[in-house]
């Protein structure tokens, strides 16, 4: 079984390599955007994609959901922190594999995969009592212009997160953060002003 790992996070997807590696597995490829992703499943055709949601170019969901379009036979597994309610039911849609939480990897990787292998769908176990309710925005026609990714970005960003806090939160580079930023400000047509993302955030998805 031949399977690719795709995380935006150096550490992370040089662990999952590691880890996946040592349980038996080929991991024939690596990378840290999504675009490359989708390029190296359509290219090489892994058994197994892992990917990690919030990546660069093309977030995992938006990977799966090309997989799922395109009717290619590599089983999507997402390992992810996100455990909102939207993001689990919408992979759901695109025929996916596994669900795992980052921080239930180690646990649960391997049973994943063995359940993959044989054709089953795994989803982790602690999944169902951290899923919770979408954000109080999630009905706005603005916020439904927002990737997943984005959109916990901007809920973060109205916690008062740095960018590097959101980095270290979602397990991704600064970079990448700053990069969202500049997206989302670009997507929202906001005002390029100080904090006008800031301001923004707080009327949609402060608690």
């Amino acid at each position: 079984m031949k399977i690719l790992v795709a995380d935006d996070h150096p550490l992370t997807l040089m662990g999952t390599k590691g880890f996946v590696e040592s349980l038996g597995y080929i991991v024939e490829d690596i990378c840290s955007n999504g675009i490359t992703a989708y390029n190296l499943i359509v290219s090489h055709r892994p058994t197994v994609a892992i990917l990690d949601i919030n990546m660069p170019g093309m977030d995992g969901l938006e990977v799966l959901e090309k997989v799922f379009d395109q009717k290619l036979k590599t089983k999507v597994v997402l390992l992810t922190m996100h455990k909102e309610m939207s993001v689990f039911n919408k992979a759901n849609q695109y025929g996916l594999a596994g669900y795992i939480l980052k921080e239930n990897a180690q646990e649960e990787l391997e049973i994943c995969l063995e359940s993959v292998k044989k054709g089953n769908q795994y989803v982790s176990k602690n999944l169902t009592k951290e899923l919770t309710q979408d954000f109080d925005g999630e009905s706005n026609s603005e916020v439904k212009k927002l990737t997943f990714a984005e959109r916990k970005i901007v809920e973060l960003i109205a916690q008062q997160k740095t960018s590097k806090q959101i980095a270290e939160l979602l397990f991704i580079s600064e970079k990448t953060v700053e990069g969202h930023r500049s997206n989302i400000i670009q997507k929202l047509g906001l005002p390029k002003e100080k904090n006008t993302l800031l301001i923004w955030a707080n009327k949609y998805f402060k608690r």
